[in-house]
């Protein structure tokens, strides 16, 4: 059961009947997985601490530098210098010290991601990489465990749920990667540090109505958000049966 102070701390949820006390004892046994500790990793990680995931892990092999305290929030000016998940930690349990983080300082990969996924119920790519997004799309969808993909770029974002065995992936949408000199002016391009905070927070949004079994979420469909002509835009996403991850391609 939770405690007086939960239950204080929670009050706001425990009054919607979607949610209630049940709901915030499940929230609370839940496990999430925040691969990337940076824009996007950011709001996601302080909304999921904040609405009482009980474990979130965060997992970066990169340390903060200045130039990431424009969009990534979880971080600040004292933290430049040392490792993302540590200063993640600090953090998000500064804002709700029920809440268990699980530092991962490395960066994933095809040998190590597939034993750690095992471990939670729901995981973000807040990655920055195709290649990262890619491999995590696969690798989810052997496991079977259920994502939500974020990306941005200049002023434009997008986010997908996944469901494996039911919902079409990421792979269904782009099948393959780009030519590598696509991708490396992708990566280096700017992103408006506003951006990220509104992906990285519906990306949050959809873990916690996995994990609660409440509304709509965004399989089947890719939103996509234009910051400067503040616009969303939903695009259907059927499935490929030729998928090379989820098909069979």
């Amino acid at each position: 059961m939770l405690t007086a102070e939960e239950q204080e701390r929670y009050r706001r949820h425990l009054m919607l009947p979607e949610v209630g006390l049940e709901g915030q004892e499940r929230l609370r046994e839940s496990r999430v997985l925040v691969i990337g500790a940076g824009g996007l990793g950011s709001p996601a990680a302080l909304y999921l601490a904040a609405a009482g995931v009980g474990t979130i892990g965060v997992a970066d092999g990169d340390r903060v530098e200045l130039s990431n305290l424009q969009r990534q929030i979880i971080h600040d000016s004292e933290s430049v210098g040392q490792s993302k998940t540590a200063s993640a930690a600090k953090r998000l349990q500064a804002i709700n010290p029920v809440c268990h983080v699980e530092q991962i300082p490395v960066m994933l990969d095809q040998a190590n991601l597939p034993s750690l996924l095992r471990r939670y119920d729901f995981v973000l790519d807040a990655t920055d990489t195709l290649a990262a997004k890619f491999m995590i799309n696969d690798i989810c969808i052997s496991q079977g465990v259920p994502f939500s993909h974020g990306g941005v770029l200049r002023f434009s974002g997008q986010t997908l749920t996944v469901l494996p065995g039911v919902s079409p992936c990421y792979r269904c949408l782009f099948s393959e990667m780009p030519p590598e000199e696509e991708r490396e002016a992708c990566e280096q391009d700017g992103v408006f540090g506003l951006l990220p905070g509104v992906i990285g927070t519906l990306q949050a949004a959809e873990a916690v109505k996995y994990l609660l079994g409440i509304g709509s979420l965004l399989t089947g469909r890719l939103l996509t958000f234009d910051l400067l002509g503040m616009r969303f835009r939903e695009v259907p996403v059927p499935h490929n049966p030729g998928c090379l991850a989820c098909g069979n391609g």
